[in-house]
């Protein structure tokens, strides 16, 4: 079973997370930040990761720690569910459009964590949400499930399509990268016999 459940606390966070990476989709996100909450749906719908997510944290100050700190939980639950990360296909892309919108995702599970992010948002918020913030929360997730994740937008039409597109392209790169190759299902993917 590739299934984890992490708790993290800080004076700042109290984050529980729970993955089962050959799940449907399944989610429960209660992170106190609606548009945040919603782009974790989308995160689990199309990676098919089942996730739950809850946090309780400061947003009476501003919404940066619960966003880096969900990143970081979500990431150390995906490492762990991982193992020795046997079987995985480990590399993955996806060109996710969404009405006037296209963004690119290439990633790498390969335990050399690396972020690489090539997107420019056109307003400061979406809904209560600051778009700064994405990147800190994609940089938390990456570091912590020990993957290389590049993330491009080429073009958008608005900025609730491009928060989208980023989540829902790593979701499917994850889908891919993480699944089980019944080719190999019995190797790790490195000629190094180690990820």
């Amino acid at each position: 079973m590739r299934t984890a459940k992490i708790a993290r606390k800080t004076n700042e966070t109290a984050i529980e997370v729970s993955v089962d990476l050959d799940g449907t989709g399944t989610h429960t996100m209660a992170t106190g930040i609606g548009f945040f909450d919603h782009m974790l749906d989308q995160l689990a719908r199309h990676s098919l990761i089942d996730m739950a997510v809850r946090a309780d944290g400061d947003l009476h100050i501003d919404f940066h720690h619960t966003a880096e700190d969900v990143g970081i939980a979500l990431g150390q639950a995906v490492q762990k569910a991982l193992g020795d990360k046997k079987g995985i296909r480990r590399y993955a892309s996806c060109d996710l459009a969404m009405d006037g919108t296209l963004t690119r995702v290439a990633l790498d599970v390969s335990g050399r964590p690396f972020l690489v992010w090539k997107v420019a948002f056109s307003a400061p918020k979406i809904g209560e949400m600051d778009t700064e913030l994405f990147r800190e929360f994609f940089q938390a997730f990456a570091i912590n499930a020990g993957i290389t994740l590049h993330v491009e937008n080429a073009y958008f039409d608005n900025n609730h399509h491009l928060a989208e597109t980023c989540f829902k392209a790593v979701a499917r790169a994850l889908r891919d990268a993480l699944e089980i190759d019944p080719r190999a299902a019995n190797a790790i993917p490195s000629t190094k016999g180690t990820l």
